[in-house]
């Protein structure tokens, strides 16, 4: 939690177990002055995998890879009327991520937009299906040519295509959770995909309207026959599950500048006390407005903490240190454009008082805008004054708290 005070005078990858793997994704909000008006979660977490290898194609479409050493095995052969798939859980799954210390709940989003992986056969292509390259006997090897230039509907190709004698390395986008079927024109005894590749976009909540904290939540996808992740009903995964574990980091601004001299208030009639002096009358008002600066980020209150304060109203005083006499001093804020009430609405000379006054909210980042505390003494408590001063000073310590978690 940060508070600020103004004192005025008044004058990583685990493996934990051998069915289940866990991938940590981490995603960061930290403001940016030389950008404000950027209010987006950035992805932590490295690319490996398809990304890793096209960073532009994945930056174009805002796509994100892993890549996790799970081999999917063949059980048996694969025949004529036998297949290889893909199959991708390419729909939105919500789920909720909780700060362990506010036990606020918001909710994430993510889809899986791509999967890859790289088939390894029991000996050369060319061996299996002829050719007269590596090349042209994986193209032969199935049916409707090879995994780069024979994508079935409904994938997509991404422009990946890696092979050796033994093996093709492959990446389809995935626009919907269905199989992408590929069947092969020669028998193969046995063969294997090594790693399990993926692509993936977020949909991160409004890090404006979240608490400073970590966030962490997880979902769980399955992997095999019939499962979110499936290569084929005839191969099995040597790992059953697979965890993802989502860190959000909201590290949010709250700063506060008052110019130089500004902690020091004198209370004065509009024009000055001169001007009331010469023309013979009492002045109805005694007021003055304080700029300040602020920079924030995220919601949070107001409050006053008081050396004076009367026996009724929710504010401070000032006072007669000789005589005793005091009087009541209403404070009030006004707020930059982008920072709201609870409402929505703009905050213009909104009272402060002794109990928290908020809380107020950012509709974007503001970077060091100015703002201004108003400090006013009313007309009957100005001539009361006047009348009472006794050619003494009224003085008062008034402490303005920005506090950044509102209660």
């Amino acid at each position: 939690m940060k508070r600020l005070k103004w004192l005025g005078l008044l004058a990583a990858l685990s493996i934990p177990q051998a069915q289940a793997i866990n991938q940590e994704i981490r995603a960061l909000f930290q403001p940016d002055s030389s950008s404000p008006d950027k209010t987006a979660f950035v992805n932590q977490t490295p690319n490996s995998g398809y990304c890793a290898t096209y960073p532009r194609e994945c930056a174009v479409h805002g796509m994100f890879s892993i890549e996790l050493p799970v081999r999917f095995r063949s059980t048996r052969y694969l025949g004529a009327t036998d297949w290889a798939a893909v199959k991708a859980p390419a729909e939105w799954r919500r789920l909720n991520v909780i700060n362990s210390q506010t036990q606020e709940t918001q909710t994430l989003e993510i889809r899986i937009t791509g999967m890859g992986s790289k088939y390894v056969l029991y000996k050369p292509a060319v061996q299996i299906a002829g050719g007269a390259n590596a090349l042209e006997g994986h193209r032969r090897l199935w049916k409707d040519d090879s995994w780069v230039h024979g994508i079935p509907a409904p994938c997509r190709y991404s422009g990946v295509g890696e092979y050796g004698d033994d093996y093709f390395r492959f990446f389809w986008k995935t626009p919907e959770p269905t199989h992408c079927f590929k069947l092969p024109a020669y028998f193969i005894s046995w063969m294997y995909f090594d790693k399990l590749d993926f692509a993936y976009e977020l949909r991160t909540p409004n890090p404006l309207n979240m608490s400073t904290g970590r966030y962490t939540g997880s979902t769980t996808y399955t992997l095999g026959p019939g499962g979110d992740f499936d290569m084929g009903k005839l191969f099995e995964p040597d790992d059953g599950g697979l965890t993802l574990d989502f860190v959000l980091d909201v590290q949010h601004t709250l700063k506060v500048d008052i110019p130089p001299g500004g902690n020091k208030i004198v209370l004065e009639p509009q024009g000055g006390w001169q001007r009331w002096l010469d023309s013979g009358r009492k002045p109805v008002r005694l007021y003055r407005d304080q700029i300040f600066h602020i920079s924030a980020s995220s919601k949070f209150s107001m409050r006053l903490e008081c050396e004076y304060s009367l026996g009724w109203g929710s504010g401070c005083a000032i006072l007669d240190r000789e005589s005793g006499f005091a009087g009541p001093v209403d404070v009030s804020v006004s707020l930059p454009d982008g920072l709201t009430d609870s409402a929505g609405q703009p905050v213009r000379r909104k009272l402060l008082g002794r109990e928290a006054t908020g809380s107020f909210q950012p509709a974007r980042y503001v970077d060091r805008k100015p703002g201004t505390l108003h400090f006013d003494i009313g007309e009957k408590d100005t001539d009361w004054l006047i009348n009472n001063a006794k050619g003494r000073p009224y003085r008062g310590n008034i402490t303005v708290i920005w506090d950044s978690e509102p209660g």
